[in-house]
């Protein structure tokens, strides 16, 4: 993969490439970034500049057979991690060597997709994925190896919060004392999921969200009219996947703003309305027959939703890039029910749904709950300040 094929991120190209000329490798780096920001195809073009002991910045040295296994994902000490489940091929055990065909088909057509995106492709959307113990052996076991082509070994573990405990133990020892020219890269959208012990033993470098230049840009050689890519880049807030989503009217957030606005609308309604309650419980049962992971993005959008709401109450539309699709609905007119006297709590109440989800709660009675609290806060009235000045 090019250092130039990366939107943006000029400063951290230039850090790891001067860092590698001079011999200054970690052996152990934390890349950590929001969804979209490209730590997956920076790792991947970091490894090859060191595999390939490329110069002058570029991933087009004199060793074109060593950049040519790396660009396809085959070299044989460029190894890989990443969060999996069983599925319908793979009955049990499941490790990441079962699934590398599907990787290298995910990484040259999504190298800025999401986990998500990934548990699609491998046809576990309704599972939630790990790094589990038998990972953790297989990376033991292939770095106890020698080198094949005798230089660096690389393991680059994508999305490593998702390791569990008695993975991430297994592996403590082996990233605070890894065999001679072997180099961990872990990448990560929440570093606060990894445990301090091996966070402590990483040198971290922080991706920030994409500029909306960049964005536009990569847009635009995909063939969208400037114009139009500056409109998506504003809305994607730094995130290239959901960016290519939308250009493709592909994007989960579109099925998850028709469930919004179902959601609050019957919520508004269901005060002292029987007939209401019956809808949201409704609602909830259709949620709740989706996959786990997809239940968690949804209330993680329902959270951006309620802030980017209150930005826009408090007149600072300027910070505010969300736009909901959905004909007859205006987030404008909406922002007024979320204020100070409601918002911290409806945060609470998603983000307690999002921990009982994610331990395998009962999923109707989850929503349900959720649902007719997010009727009484609604109607919870601002101060007189607020109402007075608010949009």
């Amino acid at each position: 993969m090019l250092f130039k094929s990366i939107l943006g991120l000029t400063h951290i190209k230039n850090h790891l490439v001067s860092s590698a000329d001079a011999g200054r490798i970690p052996h152990a780096q934390l890349f950590v970034g929001p969804e979209g920001s490209g730590t997956l195809p920076m790792a991947i073009a970091y490894a090859q500049y060191v595999l390939c002991k490329n110069t002058d910045g570029e991933n087009t040295g004199t060793n074109e057979a060593c950049n040519t296994k790396c660009s396809s994902l085959t070299h044989p000490d460029l190894h890989f991690t990443f969060p999996v489940a069983n599925n319908d091929t793979i009955k049990s055990h499941a490790v990441s060597n079962h699934f590398m065909e599907e990787w290298r088909q995910f990484v040259k057509e999504q190298p800025y997709g999401n986990l998500f995106d990934w548990y699609r492709a491998i046809g576990i959307e309704k599972k939630q994925g790990q790094i589990g113990v038998d990972e953790a052996q297989d990376i033991v076991k292939k770095l106890s190896l020698k080198s094949y082509e005798g230089g660096y070994k690389l393991m680059l573990i994508w999305m490593a919060e998702k390791m569990n405990i008695a993975s991430a133990n297994k592996l403590l020892k082996l990233i605070e004392e890894p065999p001679e020219k072997t180099i961990f890269i872990l990448m990560a959208e929440d570093e606060e999921q990894i445990i301090q012990t091996i966070r402590s033993r990483c040198q971290a470098l922080h991706f920030p969200p994409l500029a909306e230049e960049a964005i536009a840009n990569g847009l635009i050689e995909k063939g969208l009219v400037r114009e139009e890519a500056l409109r998506i880049a504003h809305e994607a807030n730094g995130n290239f996947n959901k960016a290519i989503d939308l250009m493709n009217k592909d994007s989960e957030d579109l099925v998850f703003e028709k469930w919004f606005v179902q959601w609050v609308r019957s919520a508004f309604k269901a005060k002292g309305n029987k007939a209401a309650i019956h809808e949201l419980i409704l609602w909830g049962d259709e949620v709740a027959k989706t996959g786990r992971e997809t239940q968690k993005k949804f209330l993680l959008y329902c959270l951006s939703v309620m802030r980017q709401a209150l930005l826009i109450n408090y007149n600072t539309q300027e910070l505010a890039y969300m736009k909901i699709h959905v004909e007859g609905f205006q987030l404008e007119k909406f922002a007024p029910f979320v204020h100070e006297n409601n918002i911290q709590q409806i945060a609470e109440e998603l983000e307690e749904a999002i921990y009982h989800v994610e331990r395998n709660g009962n999923s109707k009675l989850i929503l349900t709950d959720l649902s007719i609290k997010l009727t009484r806060l609604l109607h919870k009235k601002a101060s007189k300040l607020v109402s007075e000045n608010g949009s």
